[in-house]
């Protein structure tokens, strides 16, 4: 059974978001109950499960997708067939370059995801208009700029025991958004092979790490994926 979120502005708002807690973090945040009644007119919401493409690399936008839970991978590809990681986002980031005519990114599903997909001439419409929703898409970006900075940090200067640990620290306190603290436990959206690709490490080495933070007692793992951190203080005091 779904909860709805208790606040003054339900009774105003479009159905479908009145039972999203994605929105009040994310860019309908900043909306006044009109214009999300205005814009939920054009959104639809989807649910995609793990390794399915939401946008590719080089081909035009024709909608953005607000992640309203699950993590989505970013990567590009060389022209050799060679992937790199390049991100992660999560609820409630924008997936997707405003005002851009093609994307410079792939985005594929790693793991259950539910998106709220908004037209690019309806959001593009709003933002043109300035205000608080211009605002809250500039910040987001900011935002991003800044995480990609310190990502180079952990990727040029972090150990290899640093750079596992950073993604676990990332992965608990962003990939639920409904939760106020990091979460204990939840399964990694990615393989091992692709843990490797984003931190820049062999998939034996992240392996090896892993099991020396579940050997320490920092973590548990259970059938592979599945997280459980037992010291929170102690796993971001070994992200470096």
């Amino acid at each position: 059974m779904q909860t709805v979120r208790k606040d003054i502005h339900n009774s105003e708002l479009p159905i479908l978001c009145q039972s999203c807690e994605a929105r009040h973090q994310g860019i309908c945040g900043a909306m006044t109950s009109e214009q999300l009644l205005a814009i939920s007119k054009h959104t639809r919401r989807v649910r995609r499960e793990p390794g399915q493409e939401i946008l590719a690399d080089a081909m035009p936008i024709a909608s953005y997708a607000n992640v309203l839970k699950g993590v989505v991978k970013l990567t590009k590809v060389l022209e050799d067939g060679r992937q790199q990681v390049v991100g992660l986002q999560f609820a409630p980031d924008l997936l997707g370059r405003p005002f851009a005519s093609e994307s410079r990114v792939t985005a594929e599903t790693a793991s259950d995801v539910e998106l709220c997909m908004i037209p690019k001439t309806a959001l593009e419409a709003l933002m043109s208009a300035g205000g608080p929703v211009e605002h809250r898409i500039m910040m987001q970006a900011l935002r991003e700029l800044d995480e990609a900075r310190d990502w180079m940090v952990t990727l040029g200067r972090k150990t290899a025991a640093e750079k596992v640990a950073s993604f676990l620290y990332l992965l608990a306190t962003h990939i639920d958004p409904t939760e106020e603290t990091a979460l204990a436990t939840f399964d990694l959206p990615l393989s091992r092979a692709d843990i490797a690709d984003f931190l820049g490490l062999t998939i034996e080495t992240v392996s090896r790490q892993l099991t020396k933070l579940k050997a320490e007692k920092v973590i548990e793992i259970a059938n592979y994926r599945h997280v459980s951190i037992n010291d929170l203080t102690q796993l971001r005091l070994r992200c470096g």
